[in-house]
């Protein structure tokens, strides 16, 4: 699951997290954080040096405001049934097959028709975040389908900021999907945990589809079933240090703003109550996991 934040305040420059992201307006992806990566301006740039930093600059998003689909399809008309069919069989506890959605016609149509729809015209806030989890969950499977990969560097950029995707009449990219959209306009940071960027340290793809009338339910599964995932977030209990996934490190702002810290979040999610007190009141140190781009299952056939 990668992936454009802005370095974090001083604590005389400290403000809330949107407020300075709508000064600057500097947005960072799962990976671009880690490596350093910064959409406008200057900013370091990891093992890749300068000369990448021409091209980065010329990737920043440019997302829709409007969209205006042609043969429109109603949006009481639309359905996931045929994607969560495709994930019914491909996916087998967070592992893809990519084979078997290389070969499934009904993920070719939900694709085509995501061209088809308004999503603005999804009646209910809940509708909305559905649909965007789900088009950006379909769109990393394509990019892998099409042979891309979200692998640092160059991989990353194409991946992520290059190929972009028919929604609405206009088009999108991943990075565009995650940062100017589900953060920007939603501000609910337990997407982090529904998205997929199609690597092993994302979280893990669900068989199943997201719905705007069971998005709670999902949204609640999806947070408790990562945050207990011990491959990705683990918790010293005598030495009080909590490996967390890099996820929180890239997004602390959305989860701060949320919660108080990063711990507070976490301990809204976590089933020993113990554990929940103590990651409440702050006794935990933190130290991030390092985190694997390599592919969540089986390859497509080349």
């Amino acid at each position: 699951m990668e992936n454009q934040m802005v370095r974090h305040p001083t604590r005389k420059q400290a403000t809330k997290p949107q407020e300075k992201r709508k000064k600057n307006g500097r947005y960072m992806s799962k990976s671009a954080r880690g490596l350093g990566i910064f959409c406008h301006g200057a900013g370091p740039l990891g093992a890749m040096g300068f000369a990448m930093s021409f091209s980065l600059t010329l990737g920043c998003s440019s997302v829709p405001t409007t969209f205006h689909p042609r043969e429109a399809i109603a949006p009481s008309q639309w359905s996931y049934h045929s994607f969560n069919q495709v994930l019914e069989r491909a996916v087998h506890a967070g592992q893809v097959d990519y084979s078997v959605v290389d070969a499934d016609s009904r993920f070719t149509e939900y694709t085509r028709q995501l061209d088809h729809i308004d999503p603005t015209g999804l009646s209910t806030r809940e509708e909305q975040i559905a649909f965007w989890i789900n088009a950006y969950n379909a769109f990393a499977i394509q990019g892998i389908l099409d042979g891309e990969s979200p692998v640092p560097y160059v991989g990353w950029y194409r991946y992520f900021k290059l190929r972009r995707y028919a929604v609405g009449g206009a088009t999108v990219s991943l990075y565009d999907l995650e940062h100017e959209i589900l953060r920007r306009q939603f501000n609910e940071p337990r997407v982090h945990f529904a998205i997929v960027c199609a690597s092993r340290s994302c979280p893990k793809l669900q068989a199943w589809a997201y719905e705007g009338h069971q998005l709670e339910r999902q949204l609640d599964r999806a947070t408790r079933e990562f945050i207990a995932d011990s491959t990705r977030n683990r918790f010293d209990r005598q030495g009080k240090v909590a490996y967390l996934s890099k996820i929180f490190d890239w997004f602390k702002e959305d989860f701060v703003g949320n919660t108080g810290s990063v711990p507070a979040f976490i301990a809204r999610y976590v089933e020993d109550p113990g554990l929940a007190h103590d990651l409440a009141v702050g006794l935990y140190r933190i130290e991030y996991v390092k985190y694997d781009w390599s592919l969540n299952g089986l390859a497509p056939p080349r």
